[in-house]
């Protein structure tokens, strides 16, 4: 008997396949999606000032008295030997010469202690000087009713006791270690016989030492600007000493920067498949909205002038124990107290709270902020921003006032640029080249400001891998 003929399943159907009828619809399309775009709530939220010739001056009132900086370690090859260059940080090493500091640095030595570790005692004889490498310390003093009270936390690149080198004084407070510590230290011993081959050299620290003294006793105020004369309670006719404020000689200018990129597509592509979506338009939006996700990274890392970069040291605070609590939150709220706006914070940053405040039964409220609901810390946002970088499982918290008028951050920009689209954003047509291929030039001008020191703080060693074990 022959065989059957075999009959296709297509042709046993009712009915047409559903993949041969797709091929007569209209598809529906998206635009391109991208996952790096985020919100970029810190470009939103930042007051834009206007800028002309690409730069913008900050004047302040002369500072006669300069903070301490933190002590930047760049170790090579894992040697965590100091270097000359570390210590020119400190002022009281700022006038030495080279030749004499290279000696110096070469004299610290290396020690560590375990969480718990008494450093120095408050009241005991100080003759040596610590410079923190790694984990953090507690200093202390003994307050009026008997009780410790705590002065504040001390991370990498903090010091203390270097009073100690030139002066027979006793210790002052009391330091704890927290963490494992890793400190380098340098005796007073060390010290003297460097002293006694530097002639007139610990004659000059002690004489600079005095006038900084003076300086703060006298002519500074608590912030290190020059002090004005404002008498109060006077009557009769005593005559008044006259005053003026002093302004910076040679104050802070910021140059706006520039993101640069040119989009290239084939005129075929951009005459022929242009519906129902414009080729052209897509890829300048994507570009575009790259480069701002750059920008954004920018007005916090940058070197020159990201927000990371500009925190003054009398802002900087460390966690106590590493995840961010509500006392360390409360802490910076206390450093930024006049008018904070907004705290700035990586999203895993913003998780680590959240479960501190679980823990402590105190779940923070929440606002809604562009249409999506976001946590604040005693009424102030904490708005996430996934530039905020996580180093080794740490990342850091940034809290800050806001506008010109109120002496905070702002944003800056150039308008009215040749070819602008957007705020300080110009696309302009480079031309068509020999392959009749068209270039579209892209550039972004920007910068980022803060007016006062006390304008921007920052939580530092900001632990995100923390988690409680609730059972």
């Amino acid at each position: 008997m022959a065989e059957k003929p075999h009959v296709p399943d297509s042709i046993k159907r009712d009915s047409i396949t559903q993949e041969a009828a797709a091929n007569l619809a209209t598809t529906t399309k998206t635009v391109p999606q991208m996952v790096g775009m985020s919100p970029r709530y810190l470009t939103r939220l930042l007051p834009w000032v206007e800028v002309n010739s690409g730069h913008y001056r900050v004047n302040r009132q002369k500072v006669v008295l300069a903070q301490d900086q933190k002590i930047q370690f760049e170790f090579e090859g894992g040697d965590q030997q100091i270097q000359a260059r570390h210590l020119r940080t400190l002022s009281l090493f700022q006038s030495v010469d080279d030749h004499v500091l290279e000696a110096l640095a070469g004299k610290f030595k290396g020690k560590t202690f375990v969480a718990g570790d008494v450093v120095i005692t408050e009241g005991d004889p100080g003759d040596t000087f610590y410079i923190l490498l790694s984990g953090k310390a507690e200093a202390s003093q003994l307050g009026r009713h008997g009780r410790p009270v705590r002065l504040g936390l001390m991370n990498a690149g903090s010091y203390f006791g270097e009073i100690a080198l030139l002066k027979d004084s006793p210790r002052t407070a009391t330091v704890e270690a927290r963490t494992p510590l890793s400190v380098l230290t340098l005796g007073r011993r060390d010290f003297d016989r460097l002293l006694k081959d530097a002639k007139g050299l610990k004659e000059r620290l002690l004489a600079e030492m005095q006038h900084r003294e003076e300086l703060r006793a006298t002519l500074a105020n608590e912030f290190g600007e020059q002090k004005l004369e404002i008498h109060t309670g006077k009557t009769g006719e005593d005559e008044l000493t006259g005053t003026h404020v002093a302004y910076e000689e040679q104050p802070r200018e910021y140059a706006l920067t520039v993101l640069q990129s040119i989009v290239r597509i084939h005129t075929k592509i951009a005459d022929i498949f242009n519906e129902p979506i414009n080729q052209v338009r897509e890829q300048l939006r994507m570009t575009i909205e790259s480069m701002k996700e750059r920008q954004e990274w920018e007005l916090i890392n940058n070197a020159d002038f990201g927000l990371v970069h500009q925190v003054a040291p009398s802002m900087r605070l460390a966690t106590r124990n590493g995840p961010p609590t509500p006392d360390d939150m409360d802490d910076l709220l206390a450093k930024v107290w006049k008018s904070p706006a907004m705290f700035l914070a990586h999203p895993k940053a913003i998780a680590a709270f959240g479960r501190e405040c679980t823990r402590r039964g105190v779940p923070p409220a929440t606002i809604e902020l562009f249409g999506s609901p976001v946590l604040t810390w005693r009424g102030v946002p904490i708005v996430p921003c996934d530039k905020l970088e996580i180093e080794h499982g740490t990342s850091s918290i940034l809290l800050m006032r806001l506008g010109e008028e109120r002496q905070g951050v702002v944003g800056l920009h150039q308008t009215g640029i040749p070819g602008e689209q957007q705020p300080s954003l110009s696309v302009r047509h480079m031309g068509i080249d020999a392959r009749a291929i068209s270039s579209y030039l892209v550039n972004l001008y920007f910068s980022c400001a803060v007016l006062v020191d006390d304008a921007l703080g920052m939580l530092e060693d900001v632990e995100v891998t923390n988690y409680h074990d609730y059972q």
